[in-house]
């Protein structure tokens, strides 16, 4: 009796032992599941945090869902998930593109198709430069670099802008925005999370560690250069003396070569370091085309109206906008000096290019830049000009890029009758892009030609190309050559209200603002902090990388 007692007990205590193995395996499976759920559930508030800026926000959904899924996703992972996206839709784009070539029906038209591959291939170097940034960087240093990301995403919604702006034919423009839209959509989400990181990790209670201690942005000396800039540096940019030339460009055979094209054809392979050319005085009839692979070329002359280089490439001949250009800069880090360029196609030949920059950190520096309409294409990216002339008509400083334009003489010529003049025309398609053309301490003038003319012929600072063209004219000298309401429309209302149009501070008989536009996108600013948020070191973040150029520049406002 007492050993079947005992071995009951054994019995129940095996039972029970086992019950309670269950209940906990149970318990933990359950908790298991309770803190993957948690984990889960967190992950979906993370897409809705990232997708809460975009503006097409199902897309987003849909790109951001399946990285949720996984419950160990950081911020990192999110964020490299739309770029992804964008990238693999621009790859699609790239070649639609390529395949539409030889549908061309005639010169103009193949030209024009082949600027969209050639755009589309900038495109996805573009978002192949913002993937590795956001894959192999710490959260910290991710945000840090937001204004690169910013910088090189938007410029891929101006390349497909770009490109569809140069298709005329009804049938085939169509076929390529249906195209890109994919692309565009998720372009547009990728430069939104972009734009609003920051935001999005406060409100998922992500903190980063501090950021490092910034020097003073915006102290200036009697020079115009800034406090932290150590004496030597500011003799070094004073001094008026070039860099020892890797190429020598001369007319009359004194140099390595004779034209500057030839000069650049022997830039070394793979060359990452400056390259120096020296181009004699001399007018230089060509097209010069400094490549993508030619990053750091630096080009100075003799003076821009002893080193002259020249074309007459114009749209009413048959070639597209883009490829009208005298001289073009797809390279990154350019620097160009003392040099003239030019396209004289005149004023009844429309659109005809002078200078066409498409690349990172350029800047030029005592350079003349003669057209008439459309004379500058500041086409993409961060761009610099300084103590330069630009002349033209219509939208003769055009483009999507970011731009400043400072301490430099804006002379405006004489149009075809009938036409009025516009001195910009900026081409941001997207609100979030860092994009717009600042004009700061300049002159606007009229030419000898229109000063003859002025009444009869109107002058505008600018009109806008896209629905958030951006432009702000500010510390500068106006000519009254400007019409009091300063600023025209592009096509009846259109854009009126979702443009940012500024004035700050300009003088002169065309700066009077009582008469100017009443539109909701214009304005004239009071306040000196609105005011810096338009300067090379805010705009430009020129204290980044204007020192490299070796020229001067002025990083705050002037008063």
């Amino acid at each position: 009796m007492i050993g079947k007692v005992i071995v009951s007990a054994v019995s129940m205590c095996l039972v029970v032992a086992v019950v309670i193995g269950l209940v906990a395996g149970v318990h933990r499976q359950a908790t298991a599941e309770t803190e993957q759920a948690r984990r889960i559930s967190s992950a979906m508030k993370a897409v809705t945090s990232f997708c809460a800026p975009t503006q097409y926000k199902e897309e987003c959904k849909a790109t951001l869902g399946p990285v949720a899924r996984n419950a160990s996703a950081s911020p990192n992972d999110f964020i490299k998930a739309a770029i992804e996206a964008a990238l693999e839709e621009v790859n699609k784009s790239l070649n639609l593109s390529i395949s539409l070539v030889d549908s061309a029906k005639d010169k103009t038209e193949r030209m024009a198709v082949e600027d969209c591959r050639d755009l589309m291939q900038f495109a996805v170097d573009a978002l192949e430069a913002s993937f590795a940034t956001v894959r192999d960087g710490e959260l910290r240093s991710i945000n840090d670099r937001v204004d690169d990301l910013r910088n090189w995403i938007g410029s891929v919604i101006n390349f497909q802008q770009s490109c569809l702006d140069q298709i005329e034919r009804p049938d085939l423009k169509s076929t390529l925005q249906n195209g890109y839209l994919n692309a565009t959509q998720l372009t547009s989400n990728a430069l939104a999370i972009a734009t609003d990181f920051s935001n999005i990790l406060q409100a998922m209670n992500v903190r980063l560690p501090a950021a490092p201690s910034s020097r003073q942005l915006f102290s200036l000396t009697e020079t115009g250069y800034p406090l932290w800039m150590s004496a030597a540096d500011r003799k070094l940019l004073q001094a008026d003396t070039q860099p020892q030339p890797n190429a020598v460009v001369a007319k009359d055979g004194s140099g390595q070569f004779n034209t500057i094209s030839d000069a650049l054809a022997a830039y070394p392979t793979n060359g990452t370091e400056k390259y120096v050319i020296y181009v004699k005085t001399g007018i230089y009839k060509e097209y010069v085309k400094v490549l993508k692979t030619q990053p750091n070329v630096y080009i100075y002359g003799d003076g821009p109206r002893k080193t002259i280089v020249t074309g007459n490439k114009n749209k009413v001949d048959g070639v597209p906008t883009m490829d009208t250009a005298t001289f073009t800069v797809l390279g990154d880090g350019f620097v160009g000096k003392s040099v003239g360029f030019r396209n004289t196609a005149g004023a009844a030949k429309h659109q005809a290019v002078a200078v066409r920059v498409l690349a990172d950190k350029v800047a030029f520096f005592n350079c003349r830049m003669d057209g008439y309409q459309d004379t500058l294409y500041v086409h993409a990216y961060r761009q610099f000009y300084r103590n330069c002339l630009i002349s033209g008509t219509v939208d003769f400083i055009f483009g999507y890029a970011r731009a400043v334009i400072q301490n430099s003489r804006i002379v405006v010529r004489r149009p075809m009758d009938g036409q009025s003049n516009t001195v910009t025309a900026q081409g941001m398609a997207d609100k979030n892009e860092p994009n717009g053309i600042v004009i700061q301490n300049c002159k606007i003038v009229p030419e000898m030609k229109l000063e003859k003319d002025r009444s009869k012929i109107k002058t505008y600072l600018g009109r806008p190309w896209k629905e958030f063209s951006t432009t702000v004219v500010m510390e500068s000298n106006l000519g009254d050559l400007i019409d009091p309401s300063g600023w025209l429309p592009w096509s009846g209302d259109l854009y009126l209200d979702t443009l940012t149009y500024r004035e700050y501070a300009n003088v002169g008989p065309g700066a009077k603002t009582e008469r100017r536009v009443q539109w909701k996108g214009y304005k004239v600013i009071t306040d000196k902090n609105e005011a810096a948020r338009f300067t090379v070191g805010s705009f430009l973040y020129g204290d980044q990388w204007l020192n490299e150029t070796g020229g001067p520049y002025t990083i705050a406002l002037y008063n």
